[in-house]
């Protein structure tokens, strides 16, 4: 077997099983992928794919192992090439890092800045996108590294270590009834109608698991991808917003309060 079967059949995975956009993805011919998956299973000796006349219909079950196995060995493959430009180059390079648009926009400046001037050789390179696509990214080796708050943990070829701690806040008018409730509730907040964050996006899964925790089910009416636009369409009346806290930075007119789930700890 080869680097060029493993991409093969990840790729073939990664389509769906489609082989044409399999093959237009890999700049190469539907037949020519074809005869290296068949080759590849004639070595192994086992199919990998579950077929009905040409079609690819499903993953066997040693076909599914296979591809994990694969996955890892072409970010290992990636690892190599990584080390061997950062030996070669001697500082120099690029780093490709994978992030959601929040991390980029609130939490990462800094590190940027900081990171730009100890290693000012190195060309940064952000790729923005939702936290599967980085999780992809990796795994393919467009990134050496993805940072976000969500999904990492899903794919066991990545190792996903915890960072930083990130907070979320309520956002309201100055003169929202929220503002005056001390302590404020998620029971009080969830009385309103809620904009907050896409599901993928921005720590959302911890947001919901707040209320689920204390029996709740808000109201969510509009979802966004970033902390800016969901302020916005709080200052239009359309609801009460749950944004990051810790990065954020609110206006006077937009004060921030931050609810307790009866733990101590601060949700959202």
């Amino acid at each position: 077997m080869n680097i060029k079967q493993i991409r093969y059949v990840t790729e073939i995975a990664r389509r769906g099983l489609k082989l044409s956009e399999a093959a237009q993805a890999l700049h190469t011919s539907q037949p020519g992928v074809s005869q290296q998956v068949q080759a590849l299973e004639s070595e192994i000796g086992v199919a990998l794919f579950v077929r009905q006349g040409r079609r690819l219909i499903a993953l066997t079950d040693a076909g599914r192992e296979v591809i994990a196995c694969a996955e890892r060995a072409l970010a290992e493959v990636a690892n190599i090439r990584r080390v061997a430009a950062d030996h070669a180059d001697g500082g120099q390079g690029e780093l490709a890092v994978a992030v959601t648009h929040t991390q980029a926009r609130y939490a990462l400046p800094p590190v940027i800045a900081a990171f730009k001037k100890a290693y000012p050789r190195v060309h940064l390179k952000l790729l923005q996108g939702n936290p599967h696509q980085l999780a992809r990214w990796v795994l393919d080796g467009e990134a050496q590294l993805a940072i976000a708050t969500e999904a990492l943990d899903q794919y066991e070829a990545l190792v996903a270590l915890p960072g930083y701690q990130w907070h979320h806040g309520v956002v309201v008018p100055s003169r929202h009834a929220l503002t005056r409730m001390k302590p404020l509730t998620l029971e009080a907040i969830a009385k309103y109608p809620i904009v907050t964050y896409d599901p993928t996006f921005a720590g959302r899964s911890a947001i919901d698991g707040a209320f689920a925790r204390r029996g709740l089910a808000p109201d969510v009416v509009m979802t966004a991808l970033d902390s800016d636009v969901i302020k916005s369409y709080v200052a239009l009346g359309l609801g009460v917003g749950a944004a990051a806290a810790r990065y954020s930075t609110m206006t006077p007119s937009s004060p921030t309060a931050t609810a307790q789930d009866g733990s101590g700890a601060k949700r959202p």
